[in-house]
């Protein structure tokens, strides 16, 4: 151990060390690259604050502004890692000695990926190991290790049938695999957010949409990932349709109602608030949830209305473009009535209620000639039908009542007259048995 730290021993060690210097680096070919190099840094670090300003300017008024922002920290590694890229392939495509800038742009390489996985990807371990993953590959091509590396790895397969699987084939997956469920998992998270920022959703769907599309995305990642091994998916595909079609026909009507609501959600043609009548109900929808959507009625009454109702049936839907509708209130008056006076009052009945809309003018119409009345039909508009619709037409009504009273209106009701004709005597027959069993017969 003392020989080996002795002055001899390293001194020896350090002429080594300079006489390989000196072949190797000191000579005019290999400084040049290092000159580039150097100059390559010196122009990037020059060309990086401007291209900053320049990409803060943009940034304020475009909608890639947090991009920008964290390209900002990679500028000059960036720029310095393209005009080293330019400089070797421009001395590969030459003739000319590149094997510095060749190790150069691998490290470099190495250092903008191992950058930008630590400020995307925010896993420790996913981070190290892409770190792990570009140091190794870039050590590999300095030391001209990668090719015979590649090779080796792709000699170490087996044969299962048709399909050959490698090692090389093993990595690839395993890479693959990786970056798709990196991909797979931040889509999942935007699309999760956006949900999340939905009114129309209750918490509960919001989840449920959430897992479901996580769910499909790694799935496709996964299949992706070995579909990349050579391995044939035709008989997934075949157990996949066998078990999709016995999930379908245990739970049609749970899955039914499922899309049902996707499509709901999609078309927009019911969203919370909306005043519907359907099957019978009409109230006021209150959530959409993954099975059912919620309607309460006028009574206070929570109906959970299953989605493919609303898919399948005939839907009124009071506020879908249009908040506004038209009620029909029928009236009857006397014979005897000034029909035009009536009409006239129902009108300005109508006119005096605030939730009425002056604009379409109501008016009161002469439907037909009863069996004991003049019918009219008053019409009139309204833009809140959520607020209700019987209590403007008990409103109307009332106005009209009081007023008809007022004018001396009467409003009839059926009426039935009895005439008896005059002028005949009416026989009366009465039989009976009496003591000893005689009929007496009385006329009168």
């Amino acid at each position: 151990m003392e020989e080996l730290f002795s002055p001899e021993t390293l001194g020896g060690y350090g002429r080594s060390a300079w006489a390989w210097i000196n072949e190797h680096l000191i000579v005019l070919p290999n400084l040049l690259q290092l000159l580039l190099i150097l100059l390559a840094l010196a122009v990037a670090a020059v060309a990086a604050p401007r291209i900053r300003r320049l990409l803060d300017g943009l940034a304020s008024a475009s909608r890639w502004q947090r991009f920008m922002v964290g390209l900002r920290p990679l500028l000059l590694p960036l720029l310095w890692l393209l005009m080293v890229a330019i400089a070797w392939q421009a001395a590969a495509l030459r003739g000319w000695p590149f094997r510095i800038l060749e190790i150069a742009a691998s490290l470099l390489m190495a250092w903008v990926i191992i950058h930008i996985a630590s400020r995307v990807i925010s896993n420790p371990i996913w981070s190290r190991a892409v770190a792990i993953t570009a140091w190794t590959v870039a050590a590999l091509n300095i030391l001209r290790l990668l090719e015979p590396t590649v090779a080796v790895l792709d000699a170490l397969a087996i044969q299962l049938g048709t399909v050959r699987i490698s090692m090389l084939t093993l990595v690839k997956a395993v890479f693959v695999l990786a970056v798709l469920l990196w991909v797979a998992t931040l889509i999942s998270s935007l699309l999760e957010s956006r949900l999340r920022r939905s009114p129309n959703l209750t918490p509960s769907v919001k989840v449920l949409f959430g897992k479901l599309l996580k769910f499909g995305l790694v799935t496709i990642a996964v299949l992706a990932a070995v579909s990349a091994t050579g391995v044939d998916l035709t008989v997934l595909a075949v157990f996949g349709g066998a078990l999709g079609v016995g999930i379908g026909l245990g739970l049609q009507t749970v899955v039914a109602n499922l899309f049902s609501g996707l499509i709901l959600l999609l078309d927009k043609s019911i969203k919370p608030g909306d005043v519907v009548a359907v099957a019978g109900t009409y109230g006021w929808v209150n959530t959409l949830g993954g099975r059912y959507v919620s309607v309460i009625t006028r009574d206070g009454i929570e109906h959970l209305i299953p989605n493919e109702e609303f898919i399948t049936q005939q839907v009124e839907n009071w506020t879908h473009t249009d908040t506004k509708i038209r009620l029909k209130i029928p009236i009857g008056v006397h014979y005897d009535t000034d029909v035009e006076r009536a009409l006239e009052l129902c009108v300005e009945c109508a006119q005096s209620v605030p939730r009425v809309l002056e604009e379409p003018f109501p008016v009161c119409q002469l439907r037909a000639f009863g069996d004991s009345s003049v019918d009219l039909e008053l019409r009139l508009w309204i833009s809140d039908p959520n607020n209700g619709v019987n209590n403007v037409r008990s409103d109307v009504l009332r106005r009209i009542w009081k007023r008809f009273h007022e004018e001396g209106i009467e409003i009839p009701y059926p009426q039935r007259d009895l005439h008896l004709r005059d002028g005949e005597a009416l026989t009366v027959n009465i039989k009976g048995q009496g003591a000893q069993g005689d009929t007496a017969e009385r006329s009168g």
